[in-house]
């Protein structure tokens, strides 16, 4: 049963960045998520905030202000090959949102300042409460929300430098079958929720080669979330209730840094290229330790391996110029997977992916425009025996992402 409440924690501290490493659903700018994602060495709109605050000093608005969204809609499915069983997952909307503002003191001034706000890990996660892996997870719902004040300067016309403080805070709920039976044989149910918080730091560096090429290197830093006072409820029968207290329980996980080199390219008046190469810290989660405040025969202290190791994502995208009011935009990306063999679950089924992306800008006015991007992912089936809970089974993941957003430049 030990190992029942600890993968139980280990789903709830985790799953906040392992839907970015499951899904690697990245969605912190309308324009860049057309183009793939990619924004680092491509300067765009005031989502530079979060891309390369470098960059944000190159703006030429004294005020921008933008707020958008997007809908996303995930897709898991278990099956057990050597039976056949199928399941998959209960249809939830996932709905992240960005907002950005940034000031430029006067036209000609080197400093900007800049707000972001956005969540950049989070998802919802649920399976039937029957099927076939319910003592590993019924279901999750993870929120997550990172605040950026951001500070950049032009050195130079051609070079810019940035950094954002980061401030992180998160809730979420999860909930997991027990394999213990009342009378009637309805199985048990343990129910945690907590919340977390940490820091971080986003920093930047924005060159323009020329007229036609820039390049951004953009640090965000790994993030150290603490949980403290988190509670664990279980509902078992009462023969065995003296084994699973109400409790509670504390932890530190630290979430990857993201290493990021981008490249920019106008190729024309009309035609801009971005290219994007994402060095994900994932080592970082190589385990876990989760202290509980009182402790019985099945409830003790928890020191879990994970051994995730490090990844790349290349993202590559463009966008066209079809006229004065109308852009539009193409991209990609490989998103390779952090989880080694064996360590697969069936809240994180990471695998490797590929995502491909459109967008469009219209321009309402001169100062008014719209951005909207839609993103579609297709996990590569992978198989795998977890080796903790001897839990075999192959999985696919897609997802569906449209997205909207408004900007308004004063």
């Amino acid at each position: 049963m030990k190992k029942q409440i600890q993968l139980l924690i280990i789903a709830a501290l985790v799953t906040s960045h392992c839907f970015a490493g499951g899904f690697q659903v990245n969605l912190q700018g309308q324009k860049q998520t057309g183009m793939g994602h990619a924004g680092t060495g491509l300067l765009t709109d005031n989502a530079c905030v979060f891309f390369n605050p470098g960059a944000m000093s190159m703006l030429d608005s004294l005020i921008s202000v933008s707020a958008g969204g997007s809908f996303i809609f995930p897709r898991i499915t278990f099956v057990d090959q050597a039976s056949g069983y199928e399941a998959h997952t209960v249809n939830h909307i996932g709905t992240p949102i960005t907002l950005y503002a940034t000031l430029k003191i006067h036209k000609k001034g080197k400093w900007n300042f800049g707000l972001g706000i956005y969540n950049p890990f989070g998802s919802i996660v649920q399976y039937p409460d029957d099927w076939k892996g319910q003592f590993l997870l019924r279901e999750i719902n993870l929120k997550t929300f990172f605040i950026q004040p951001t500070v950049s300067v032009k050195v130079t016309d051609k070079l810019g430098i940035g950094v954002g403080f980061v401030y992180a805070f998160g809730n979420f709920s999860l909930r997991e079958a027990l394999p213990l039976q009342d009378s009637t044989g309805k199985y048990g149910e343990a129910n945690l929720n907590g919340k977390a918080s940490g820091y971080g730091f986003n920093a930047g560096i924005y060159y323009k080669v020329n007229e036609k090429l820039s390049l951004g290197l953009d640090y965000r830093s790994q993030v150290n979330v603490k949980i403290s006072g988190g509670t664990a409820d279980f509902t078992v029968p009462s023969s065995v209730g003296y084994l699973f207290p109400n409790t509670t329980f504390s932890s530190q996980l630290g979430l990857p840094s993201t290493l990021t080199l981008g490249a920019g390219y106008i190729a024309t008046t009309k035609l801009k290229l971005a290219l994007d190469i994402n060095y994900i810290g994932w080592k970082s989660y190589d385990s876990l330790n989760i202290v509980f405040t009182d402790h019985t025969d099945q409830l003790k202290d928890i020191h879990s391996p994970r051994c995730y190791h490090n990844t790349f994502i290349f993202r590559l995208g463009g966008q066209y110029q079809l006229n004065d009011n109308w852009t539009v935009r193409l991209g990609g990306y490989f998103d390779m997977t952090a989880a080694n063999a064996g360590y697969l679950t069936p809240e994180t089924p990471d695998e490797n992916k590929i995502g491909i992306t459109a967008g469009a800008s219209y321009k309402i006015t001169n100062r008014l425009h719209v951005d909207a991007s839609f993103l579609y992912i297709e996990g590569l089936k992978r198989t795998d025996t977890n080796t903790e809970k001897q839990f075999t089974g192959t999985y696919k993941e897609k997802a569906l992402v449209p997205g909207v957003s408004l900007e308004y430049v004063f």
